[in-house]
C-alpha cells in the first residue's frame, strides 16, 4: 500500500497480489481517525508494508512537510504494527496532475483524483526499483 500524505487528504494505492502494478484505491480525508481508518484498510487487504510519499526538496534536503510526513509515518507503524518505508515524491503530484491534463478530465475531477494517482505513482516507483514485500 502506498499513501500520499497532505494536510487535508491522502490518497491511497494498493498493489496487485504479485506486487507488478499499482491502482488507486481512494482518498481519504486526513483527520485523527485516518490512522483507524488506514489499519483497517491494510487488514482487508492483506498490507504487508505502506510505502508512504516523502516530500523531499527539490535540493533533496527535509522541509517543514517532510517532517511532518516523517511524525505521521511514525504513528502510522504503531497505529496499524507495520513496516511504513518512505519513498521520495518529489514530482508525483505536478507528474499526476500532467497525466490527467493529457487524459482531458476535467478540473473539478483533478482535485479530486491527483492524491490518489500521486499515491498510485509512489507505489509504481517503488515497485519498479524491486523493492517488493517479502
Amino acid at each position: 500500500m502506498a499513501l500520499d500524505v497532505g494536510d487535508k487528504r491522502i490518497g491511497v494505492a494498493i498493489s496487485d497480489p504479485l506486487q507488478l502494478t499499482a491502482q488507486g484505491l481512494l482518498v481519504l480525508d486526513n483527520s485523527p481517525e485516518v490512522f483507524a481508518e488506514i489499519a483497517g484498510l491494510c487488514r482487508e487487504y492483506a498490507v504487508g508494508k505502506i510505502v508512504v510519499g516523502l516530500p523531499k526538496n527539490m535540493n533533496n534536503t527535509l522541509g517543514p512537510r517532510a517532517q511532518q510526513t516523517l511524525k505521521f509515518s511514525e504513528q502510522l507503524a504503531d497505529a496499524t504494527g507495520l513496516p511504513v518505508v518512505m519513498e521520495d515524491e518529489r514530482l508525483t503530484t505536478v507528474a499526476a496532475n500532467r497525466a490527467m491534463l493529457e487524459a482531458d478530465i476535467s478540473r473539478r475531477k483533478r482535485r479530486k483524483a491527483i492524491d490518489k494517482m500521486a499515491a498510485v505513482l509512489i507505489l509504481q516507483n517503488y515497485l519498479a526499483r524491486g523493492e517488493k514485500n517479502d
